[in-house]
């Protein structure tokens, strides 16, 4: 028997195809068993694959990367209220995600909040860092594995690796070995905005080795934690963000307490079916 289910392909954070984090959505009428969706995620080969289940008023929302499923993903959240949205219920204005990071509301940017057109904004946890100690071997390893020397260091479920100048995060060729071999979950690199991205309040990149993703193109979450140390360094609620990976993508941060919002743009590139046989068991 073939099963054949609905899936796009959103380049999220991005007003253009072929920037931004591509992930990939999978709406689904009933739940697949967790190997398939995983066989799936790891069939499509991007950083995320999303799938989703309406369940009453809002919708079970769950993440794979090609290695495992995740607690928290941005991009691919991001990219579901987007199909949504825009693909399977046009005219809806917002939607509210059942995850295992709790209900995660996305909604559509009103005129006055001064953000791109059509944007999307979502409402995530506050992930802030503390400053983590460090002996001179572990920073030298810290360093090893980056290609430089942060300037500081701080830690929530992530590394984060301040350096001062933004040409130095846009330039780091990271060991991916040496990275995995890190005890964090995964690691952001950030400076603040100057010189080229003078236009931005801080730029970031991010690696996360251990998942299946050696860098991520735009992350979402990891601005649950860069947002909250840039707010209180820069003493601005409001930040403009941009991930200068290959691709790249810019987003806005509002820290509003425990939670932060964030926006962004999304374009879509793919719409088809997945098609697969499906076996008993």
């Amino acid at each position: 028997m073939t099963t054949t289910i609905p899936f796009f392909q959103v380049d999220a954070f991005s007003a253009r195809a072929f920037a931004g984090n591509p992930a990939a959505i999978c709406p689904l009428s009933v739940w697949l068993p967790d190997s398939v969706m995983q066989a799936i995620a790891a069939e499509n080969n991007l950083s995320e694959t999303a799938f989703f289940v309406r369940e009453g008023d809002v919708f079970r929302l769950r993440w794979f990367t090609p290695t495992t499923e995740v607690d928290l993903c941005g991009h691919a959240t991001l990219a579901s209220a987007f199909v949504l949205l825009t693909e399977l219920e046009p005219g809806r204005t917002t939607v509210t995600f059942e995850t295992r990071s709790g209900a995660l509301t996305v909604r559509e940017a009103v005129a006055d909040e001064g953000l791109p057109a059509n944007a999307l904004v979502m409402d995530f946890p506050a992930r802030p860092p503390t400053p983590m100690p460090a002996s001179a071997e572990q920073r030298g390893r810290i360093a090893e594995a980056l290609g430089a020397e942060p300037k500081d260091l701080w830690v929530a479920r992530d590394l984060v690796a301040v350096f001062e100048d933004p040409n130095v995060v846009r330039t780091l060729r990271p060991d991916a070995a040496l990275l995995a071999k890190l005890p964090h979950y995964a690691i952001a690199a950030t400076a603040p905005g100057m010189g080229r991205d003078a236009d931005v309040d801080f730029v970031s990149r991010f690696f996360a080795p251990k998942q299946g993703i050696f860098e991520d193109p735009v992350t979402g979450s990891a601005h649950c934690t860069l947002a909250p140390y840039w707010t209180e360094r820069l003493q601005k609620s409001r930040l403009r963000a941009r991930q200068v990976s290959q691709r790249g993508g810019d987003l806005t941060c509002t820290l509003k307490g425990d939670r932060v919002e964030l926006a962004g743009q999304a374009t879509l590139v793919i719409r088809g079916q997945l098609c697969f046989r499906s076996t008993s068991g």
